[in-house]
Parts: C-alpha cells; structure tokens; sequence
C-alpha cells in the first residue's frame, strides 16, 4: 500500500477549522495539528490554521527540551495581524513557561519567560481592538501566578522579582 497524504477541498476548510477547536477543547492536540496542516497545505496563508497550528503547537508543551518552542513562535510571526501577532507571542511565553514550571523547572530561571510574555500583552493591550481584554486578562493572569508562588525560589540575582 502506498502512504500519501490526501488533499481536502477549499470548500471543506470551514469544516475542518471547526474541527479544530473541537480536537483541542477533547486535549488531543495532535489531530488538531494534523488538520491544520492539512488546511496549510492548500492555502499557506489562512490565519486561523496558523493561529490555531501554533496553539495546538504550545498545547503539547511538556517543558521539556523537545518542545517545538522555534516552530510555534515562526508561526505565530506569519498571522498578518499586529495585534493578533503581539498578543499570540505573548501565549506563547506565557504557556512556555508554565509547561516548564510544571516539569520542575526552577522558578527564578522561568521567571524572565514569564517577563517576556508580560510584555508582549503590554504591548497588544496598547494595540487592542476597543472591547477586547484578552491582553489585560493574560497580564492579569501572569500577575496572579508570579504573586502566589512570591518568596526565595522565585528572587532574581538582583534581589526583585
């Protein structure tokens, strides 16, 4: 049997973008990314299968040195947007981090990661859509997760955190 990769119709895309979301609110990123390709395949260019390739990307996050940390940000450098781009970058930091956390990575290290992400939704809430708090939201939430951890695990070399 021969093994090659079927082409879906441009009529289909709609479709498989719903099917997307479907596979990643079910937590099995993988299929979500398989479909995304599929998608980018014929049209290198659709925002929504870059968006959502790159956040099924940072879903597989384990904190781990075999996590396609390059791939997700080069995607997520393709969406047209500025606001989408800033905003997206600064997920990716921010789940970049947390997958490191959780693999016992130690805070202080993780800590700049956190920073970064913090600044990309600074730079997205100064450029957001009227109505739109994703940014302030994920600060928020950024602020929220330093605070609880506060004490000598999370100190930088110069004393701050």
């Amino acid at each position: 049997m021969e093994l090659h990769l079927k082409p879906i119709s441009k009529g289909g895309i709609p479709a498989a973008i719903s099917k997307i979301e479907v596979y990643r609110y079910l937590n099995e990123p993988g299929e979500a990314e398989s479909i995304c390709r599929d998608i980018l395949t014929i049209e290198p260019d659709n925002q929504e299968a870059l968006r959502l390739l790159a956040l099924s990307i940072t879903d597989q996050f384990t904190g781990g040195a075999s996590d396609r940390y390059a791939e997700a940000r080069d995607t997520f450098q393709r969406l047209s947007d500025p606001y989408q781009r800033i905003y997206h970058l600064g997920i990716l930091d921010e789940r970049k981090a947390k997958a490191q956390l959780k693999a016992g990575v130690p805070p202080h290290t993780v800590l700049p990661t956190f920073e970064g992400a913090m600044d990309y939704f600074q730079q997205a809430s100064n450029i957001r859509p009227p109505d739109n708090d994703d940014a302030i939201l994920r600060w928020n939430r950024c602020v929220r997760l330093l605070q609880s951890r506060v004490g000598p695990d999370w100190q930088k070399e110069n004393g701050r955190i």
